[in-house]
Parts: C-alpha cells; structure tokens; sequence
C-alpha cells in the first residue's frame, strides 16, 4: 500500500471493509482498537462496495488493500469489475508476527483458507487467472517484483515506488498506531531475512492447516 501511495496516478484506500467485518463476526471484541474502527468506517459492506470500491476518483488507478478474512459472507462477483492480485506471507513468519496483536488466532483471522477459495471462485467462477505474490518476492527484488505486478495490472512500472518518507501516511486506517509501527520506521522495502521466531505449542495445529493452504497458493 505504501508502494502504490507513491504514484501520482494512484489513489490507495486501506481495507474498506475492517468496519463490516468487526462488526459482523464479533472479532470487534479482540482486535486492538476495534470499537474505534466499527465507529470510523461504514458497517454495510454492500454501501462500501457501491460507494468506496466503485465509487468516483480523481486519479486513474485505485488500489484497495484488502485483508480476505474481511470478505466473510460477502458475494464475491464484484471482483469481475477489478483487478485482483492475492498477497501471501509464509506462514510461519506470519503468524509469529500476527501473534504480537492477536494471541490466539483461527484460521479464518489467518485468512489462508479464505484465500485458497477467492482464486478457486476466480479461476473457475469468473474465469480470471489471478497473480499470487509471496511478500518475500517483493523484498528480495522489489523492483523487478513490482515491475511484474505492474505489467499484470496494465500500468507501468514507477520509480517512486521504491521509497517513502518514514512516518504515516494520510491514507493510513484508524487502526494504523495498533498495526504499522514497522511500516513507519520504513523508508522502503527492507532486505529479506527470515524470522527464527518459533510458532508456539499451543498453535501448531493452526500452523499445519495455514501450511496447507499457503502450499495450495504457491503452488505453480
């Protein structure tokens, strides 16, 4: 999202849908700042899908970031009108990260299942082929990784793209001061280097199930 907030053509809009997704699954009751966000954004996901996603911009390129686990229950055939790319994260190293907000996850917080059925419902239900980037792509080569991601969008590769100015942005969610203190000390992608945090005892049997579906994400 920082990458795209860069381009002059670009207008970034953080997860649309964090609101609906707190307020209709209860998950408001454990995720920091939750209570703020359902009060921030609107809770009706039809509304935000009407209004937000196809709603009206002054620049040509819109990119949304989307978490999947927020799509519950939601009719995905709007995404016939938009370009989808899936962002996937090792999940090992994902889930040694999420732990630090949210201590005990499911698999639907994880949203590796929730992604495996988006690209089944895309390939075979709107005949799309949809681009899976692993988030390790993008720090070993961000430039050649973005360079692709741009192609497959249909808009060229930017230099800018590459840097920002440490900080938040204005384009930041509510919930930013819970989730990106990482992000803000950034000034662009930072080399990757693996985690050796290990995913505790008691997780393991989540861990196997997100393995399971990271491998149906990744595979070629």
């Amino acid at each position: 999202m920082y990458s795209f907030a860069q381009r002059e053509d670009t207008t970034v809009v953080d997860e649309p849908l964090y609101g609906y997704y707190l307020s209709h699954t209860g998950a408001v009751a454990y995720h920091p700042g939750g209570e703020e966000v359902v009060a921030d954004q609107e809770n009706d996901a039809q509304k935000v899908i009407e209004d937000v996603v196809f709603g009206d911009y002054d620049t040509p390129v819109v990119m949304f970031k989307h978490m999947t686990h927020h799509l519950v229950d939601l009719d995905y055939s709007f995404m016939k009108d938009t370009i989808n790319i899936i962002l996937t994260r090792e999940p090992k190293e994902m889930i040694t990260s999420f732990i630090k907000q949210i201590e005990a996850p499911s698999l639907a917080d994880t949203g590796y299942g929730m992604q495996a059925e988006l690209i089944e419902y895309l390939r075979n239900e709107l005949g799309q082929t949809p681009l899976v980037v692993d988030s390790k792509e993008i720090l070993m080569d961000p430039k050649a990784k973005l360079t692709e991601i741009c192609e497959y969008i249909g808009i060229p590769f930017d230099e800018n793209m590459l840097q920002w100015e440490a900080g938040p942005i204005p384009e930041d969610g509510i919930w930013a001061p819970h989730w990106y203190s990482n992000v803000h000390k950034s000034t662009g992608f930072q080399p990757y280097k693996a985690k050796n945090e290990e995913v505790p005892e008691h997780l393991q049997e989540l861990l196997k199930e997100c393995e399971f579906y990271y491998g149906k994400l990744v595979q070629k």
